[in-house]
């Protein structure tokens, strides 16, 4: 009863059975019993024991009174409970609250007196399923052994008066015999169950019983309530046993019910069965019950949360213009506020999900793509027609998928992801849906939970990808350049970076493809000094230093179609030097070089204006070079206010949010606010020297960003990230450190210096003094007594000598951190992910890459 929930009817009298049924109830699950008044079980008096009469049990919540006219006869009360629960039998209840289930009703048999034969034999005549425990004694007993003895059809009465003989009253056998003789006539309402059975769950037993009693019927219509019940307890295999067998045929209609309850309740097995049993989920999802799904969010979940605190805000962020007709969902539907949501989560990769709109001009229509990207088209559902909510989803199993992972469940996620298209887009998408729920969600074991199944997800995209791969690398070339329809046309590469799906992007054929983009058409075999020989000196670009991919594809058809040795060589058409003019600016590696080039060109007219150049204040200044330092930073200003505002179309203040998450736009801002904070200072002649000093300390933050420029190289980015996680590890070390250097300077400063009262020098000597002495210089005048005035002499050197051991021990304590060791494998990894902002995440010829960082190199 505690696992499904059932309500059980007893005698409500202390004795025998339902003696010992309350007694369970009072120690397993007392809660039952506490109503919701805040009453507690009522105490009788106990009778005395001459009495012939039972008190009331205790262990009983709710007790009906009936009165049959009778005193001192038992079994009074049998036709009432069978009226009472032929009508309970036909009240609804489902899930969700639609009352689309009949509450089943069981009559369970354990031991009994004579009265259990009527009893019995009135729960079948009223269509009752019976359960009969054998081997618990009395009516049970005897009913099980009659019925497992005999053959359907069998007259019971002489048998049962032979059985019955001895164990009660003879002038009780004749109508007791009549009694097994009409349960016999229903024998297929009654179970019989016995420990020797094999262990089963109890409501297995309980659900075999119910769906026995319907075995009598061919109708799948017959067995519904079975199936939602056992779609309730979550019993696949009573379902698929017992109700989908071969003389029972389903129609997909009669399975709706039943789906719906298996996707609200978590049930990914149910939901397989019935579509390997003829349920289409392309028939069977409708817009109004995806609604539905979406509505029956448990309470406690993060999107019933999202969805509540979404529906409480801003309508949306940016309207489209006027003459774009667009007709939104109604005001209490929930599919325009999980649009908004997956937009928010998803940022430039949004599915086009609930989206239509009426564009009989094609103009309008080209408007809509521009003004709104296919991998960022999100709106909401369009309300066509008052029965909007009929219509059927264009991709049920991807919608079913989005809505299994906002929920964080895992089995039915991964079973809708197995069933829906594009699979490795898809399992990139869901990584990045459940690394931003992670950040939503304020349970811990939740949040991990989402990290968790959002790695399984990137597992799968990797798994699928290295099986595509291991059959046909020139065909995944192609799926990772291939602009997804379902997915807002954006790209496998564009998705995976969007999810951070750094294990995808150190796998073999994605790092092939991206040094593939990363070269564009030259081959990428060719020698960096080649490639800087060139930059500097383009005319040879047009000789053969640079190898590009189209001549040795050309070079290679040649030789195989060549008829004879002395041919001559095909004429090379006229467009042949502009052709490589572009292959050779147009690749992603040479503007890369061209940013460097340029970056280090500032760095040194940089540090040419702080050197040699820098002019007083106006009027005398400033010279011509540092005016052009000063338009370089402009552009750079510019660049910056155009990555964090003008790139991607969420809303403004979630791009500036999303530009400032990153470390290195962080420097960049910094340093530019540096040097406007300087060149401020520079102009006034009262401050001309604080604005140098200044600039001087902006180019040391200018510098610092060559190590994210760096970060590209094959040697270099792996160590980078270490090194940038030892720090980490430093700043710990470098707290436990200050504490010991306060600690040391104060007591140092008060034993050897009790009388001086001068606040910077006692600051200096607190803090500085023992950071030298960490390093060697130790003031021996000190320690050898020789004090001036205002120093104490005396015993210092018996303390400090241990003090200076702690200095020892601590840096070399640091020296032996396993930092590097821990994080050298993955580093690899990382760096397979960190350059791919360099090449190309669109398809192969659109033109462009996507340039990251101050200014305007790429990362």
């Amino acid at each position: 009863a505690r696992a499904t929930g059932a309500q059980r009817v007893l005698g409500g009298v202390t004795e025998r059975d339902t003696k010992a049924v309350g007694g369970s109830t009072e120690v397993g699950t007392p809660s039952l019993l506490l109503p919701h008044q805040g009453s507690f079980p009522a105490r009788y008096p106990r009778m005395p024991g001459t009495s012939p009469f039972c008190p009331l049990d205790p262990n009983h919540s709710v007790f009906f009174l009936v009165d049959n006219g009778t005193q001192g006869q038992v079994g009074g009360e049998a036709s009432f409970r069978a009226r009472l629960e032929r009508y309970i039998a036909q009240q609804k209840v489902g899930t969700g609250g639609l009352g689309s289930i009949e509450i089943p009703v069981l009559l369970m048999l354990i031991g009994g007196d004579a009265t259990m034969f009527r009893r019995v034999s009135e729960a079948t005549r009223a269509s009752i399923p019976c359960l009969l425990l054998g081997g618990s004694g009395g009516a049970a007993d005897c009913l099980a052994r009659l019925l497992e003895e005999t053959q359907p059809g069998e007259p019971l009465r002489s048998l049962a008066l032979e059985r019955l003989r001895g164990k009660f009253p003879e002038d009780e056998l004749p109508g007791l015999a009549d009694e097994v003789e009409r349960i016999g006539e229903l024998r297929e309402l009654v179970t019989v169950y016995s420990d020797q059975e094999g262990l089963e769950e109890f409501e297995t037993v309980l659900l075999k019983a119910l769906v026995k009693a319907c075995q009598g019927s061919h109708e799948a219509s017959s067995y519904l309530d079975e199936l939602r019940l056992a779609v309730a307890w979550n019993r696949v295999d009573i379902a698929s046993s017992e109700l989908f067998r071969e003389d029972v045929l389903w129609q997909p209609s009669l399975l709706e019910g039943p789906m719906r309850d298996a996707l609200l309740g978590d049930r990914p097995a149910l939901v397989r069965l019935f579509v390997e049993n003829g349920l289409d989920v392309g028939q069977f999802l409708t817009w109004g019950r995806l609604e539905e799904l979406y509505m029956g969010a448990p309470e406690a979940s993060l999107l019933c949360q999202l969805l509540t605190r979404r529906h409480g805000g801003p309508a949306e962020p940016s309207p489209p213009p006027d003459y774009l007709s667009l007709e939104r969902a109604p005001p209490d539907g929930c599919l325009p506020l999980v649009a908004h949501i997956l937009r928010e989560l998803l940022g430039d990769v949004c599915a086009p999900f609930y989206v239509a709109w009426r564009c009989s001009d094609l103009h309008i229509f080209a408007y809509v793509c521009a003004y709104m990207p296919a991998c960022v088209c999100l709106l909401s559902l369009v309300d066509w027609a008052p029965s909007y909510r009929d219509e059927l989803s264009p991709n049920p199993w991807t919608d079913l998928f989005i809505w299994a992972v906002l929920l964080n469940r895992r089995e039915m996620a991964t079973y809708c992801w197995e069933m829906a298209p594009d699979a490795v887009a898809g399992a990139l998408v869901a990584a990045r849906i459940l690394r931003e729920l992670s950040h939503l969600e304020t349970e811990a074991e939740e949040a991990g939970a989402m990290k968790e199944l959002a790695m399984h997800f990137e597992n799968l995209a990797i798994g699928v990808f290295g099986e595509c791969y291991r059959n046909s690398e020139p065909r995944v070339y192609k799926l990772l350049v291939r602009r997804s329809q379902l997915w807002g046309s954006a790209t496998v590469l564009q998705l995976a970076h969007q999810a951070d799906a750094r294990l995808f992007f150190a796998q073999d054929g994605v790092q092939s493809l991206l040094t593939q983009n990363w070269w564009g058409e030259m081959d990428r075999s060719t020698p960096v000094w080649q490639l800087l020989l060139t930059f500097f000196c383009p005319p040879l670009i047009f000789t053969d230093l640079i190898t590009f991919r189209w001549v040795l594809q050309v070079g290679m058809f040649t030789q195989q179609n060549r008829p004879r040795p002395d041919a001559p060589v095909p004429h090379v058409p006229r467009h042949f030097w502009l052709r490589r003019w572009r292959q050779f600016w147009g690749a992603p590696v040479t503007a890369f070089l061209g940013n460097v080039v340029m970056y280090l060109l500032f760095l040194l007219l940089f540090s040419y204006v702080l050197l040699m150049d820098f002019a007083p204040p106006p009027p005398d200044g400033p010279s011509g070079t540092e005016i052009v330092l000063y338009v370089w930073v402009f552009t750079l200003v510019c660049e910056e206010v155009r990555q964090g505002c003008f790139v991607g179309t969420q809303p403004l203040a979630q791009r500036v949010w999303h530009y400032l998450q990153d470390t290195w736009n962080q420097l960049d801002i910094a340093a530019l606010l540096l040097f406007m904070l300087g060149l401020g200072c520079r102009l006034s002649p009262w401050t001309y020297e604080s604005g140098r000093t200044i600039l001087c300390l902006d180019f040391m933050v200018f510098t610092l960003r060559l190590i994210h420029i760096f970060a590209v190289n094959k040697q270099l980015g792996p160590k980078m990230i270490i090194v940038g996680k030892m720090i980490k590890d430093v700043g710990l070390f470098l707290f436990f450190l200050g504490v010991w250097l306060v600690a040391y300077g104060v007591t140092t400063e008060g034993l050897l210096h009790p009388h001086d009262r001068r606040l910077p020098w006692i600051f200096r000597r607190v803090f500085y003094r023992p950071y030298l002495q960490i390093f060697g210089q130790i003031p021996l005048n000190e320690i050898d007594g020789e004090s001036p005035r205002g120093r104490q002499s005396g015993t210092g050197w018996l303390w400090r000598t241990p003090g200076n051991g702690i200095w020892v021990f601590f840096p070399s304590r640091g020296r032996q951190s396993g930092t590097g060791w821990l994080w050298r494998t993955p580093g690899n990894g990382i760096w397979d992910f960190s350059p791919l902002g360099g090449a190309s995440l669109g398809p192969v010829g659109c033109g462009g890459h996507q340039g990251m960082g101050s200014g305007a190199f790429p990362l």
